[in-house]
């Protein structure tokens, strides 16, 4: 006889799959993804997240709603189950109550989700190097995708930055020393690219982070070549060059900005404001400290060209400056300490005002106290270091007992507040232009010049 037995998928055992991620302006990268976590198993959960819980973790810009996302989740076929991740410590949950076999996410997320393997296996899938352009001219090109040119530190730090910025995609590295982008290229998983031709053939937007003295050739070729640049500071280091290329860019109709982090951070844009609504009556000084202790066999410290402090450091003392007391000082003076090879391993710049007096203080071989001091005739703004990643800032009066606290948020290495606002410009937008502008940065490379002048005998170093 016969017995008919009613199976479902707990009596038979499957391998349950489980991945998440945000999913906006879908592409073949998270197509790709999908059906590789799927080929992992009999079962595959896609948990989707929230635009909430995306600001929580620090992801900004995503564009598509929850419902877009989901449905194109949907689309590809490779999701039995779609849930909606939304709070920190589901996955943990998620994998308990789903009985999950197997978490995947994609390779950047490299030992990030290691805690897991004491309850399940942990995969992590290879990305996808490269974003389709045909893919991209039927979204409109909403995904930029952007090429690194340099290696360096503050390289290591754009990558896991811009994963976080929604719209973007690194899709390689230039260097002409075509080891260095060989190593930096399967460190991070992207595309090296030994011909320059060839790497600008395939991006729409340039990441610079070279050594100072190569920006403004940098510069003028991708503008060249039709791309978007955002530079590392100091962007350039003459104003005649700083206004060359602005006027260039704007006449080719694309985007120049300047990533001195500082500007575009939350914290510090709500301390501008602070320093500007009247509250501590006219801003009459200004000093801004930054310093730092560099190995001696750093490039700082052995380039004797534009190594020093000020090259290193001056951008981000100069910026509340300029941007509290304008472009248009009266007078600049310089006093530095020297090292033996003639590179300043300290350097303190005063201003003179019509109204007002700062010094931008900056060190690479001498530590000092790093804070920013806002004085006005009402009260004071003071944020102590690090002042530049800004979080906190307290208003001080008269009267010692009333202080005024302020506090705002600074995401990891704080690099994707500016690709955001870049990416933004990109897409249209005006609307975060005032952050750093193309007058403040243009001025910024002016006293670099001035600088390198007095100090360097800049005219007669082959400049």
């Amino acid at each position: 006889m016969l017995i008919a037995i009613k199976q479902t998928w707990e009596d038979i055992y499957v391998t349950r799959v489980i991945t998440y991620g945000t999913f906006d302006l879908f592409h073949e990268g998270h197509y790709r993804l999908l059906r590789r976590a799927k080929q992992l198993g009999d079962y595959l959960i896609v948990g989707v997240t929230t635009e909430e819980y995306d600001r929580k973790r620090g992801k900004l810009n995503v564009i598509d709603s929850l419902i877009t996302r989901i449905e194109n989740v949907k689309k590809t076929g490779f999701a039995d189950e779609i849930i909606i991740e939304e709070a920190a410590g589901q996955k943990f949950r998620d994998i308990q109550k789903y009985k999950i076999d197997i978490f995947t996410v994609g390779s950047d997320w490299v030992g990030q989700f290691d805690y897991l393997r004491d309850y399940c296996k942990v995969i992590y899938l290879e990305r996808t190097k490269n974003i389709s352009s045909t893919m991209l001219r039927a979204q409109s090109k909403r995904i930029q995708r952007i090429g690194i040119i340099g290696t360096g530190r503050i390289a290591d730090r754009f990558i896991p930055e811009a994963k976080l910025v929604s719209g973007v995609s690194t899709q390689g590295v230039y260097n002409p020393h075509a080891e260095s982008a060989l190593r930096f290229a399967e460190k991070w998983e992207i595309n090296a690219y030994k011909n320059v031709e060839d790497f600008y053939a395939a991006i729409d937007a340039v990441y610079i982070a070279s050594p100072h003295e190569t920006h403004y050739p940098y510069i003028k070729s991708a503008l060249e070549h039709e791309k978007h640049v955002l530079c590392e500071k100091p962007m350039v280091l003459e104003k005649s060059q700083a206004e060359e290329i602005f006027s260039y860019a704007k006449q080719k109709k694309l985007v120049l900005l300047e990533a001195i982090k500082t500007a575009y951070c939350p914290g510090f844009a709500n301390l501008l404001g602070i320093a500007c609504s009247g509250i501590i009556g006219s801003i009459r000084n200004i000093e801004a400290c930054f310093t730092k202790l560099e190995n001696p066999g750093s490039r700082e410290l052995t380039d004797l060209r534009y190594g020093g402090s000020f090259t290193e450091l001056g951008s981000y003392v100069i910026l509340p400056i300029i941007k509290l007391f304008g472009k248009d000082y009266e007078q600049l003076l310089f006093h530095s300490i020297n090292n033996k090879d003639g590179i300043d391993i300290f350097t303190k710049a005063s201003f003179q005002y019509p109204n007002g007096i700062a010094t931008a203080t900056c060190g690479v071989g001498v530590k000092s106290e790093g804070r920013l001091l806002i004085s006005g005739t009402k009260g004071y703004i003071v944020a102590e270091a690090p002042w530049w990643k800004t979080t906190y800032f307290e208003v001080h009066y008269e009267d010692a007992e009333k202080i005024e606290k302020f506090s705002d948020r600074f995401l990891g290495d704080g690099l994707r507040y500016e690709i955001s606002d870049f990416l933004s410009m990109i897409n249209g937008s005006s609307k975060n232009d005032f952050k750093l502008t193309r007058g403040e940065s243009a001025a910024m490379a002016g006293i670099m010049e001035t600088f390198l002048k007095e100090n360097r005998n800049y005219e007669n170093m082959g400049s």
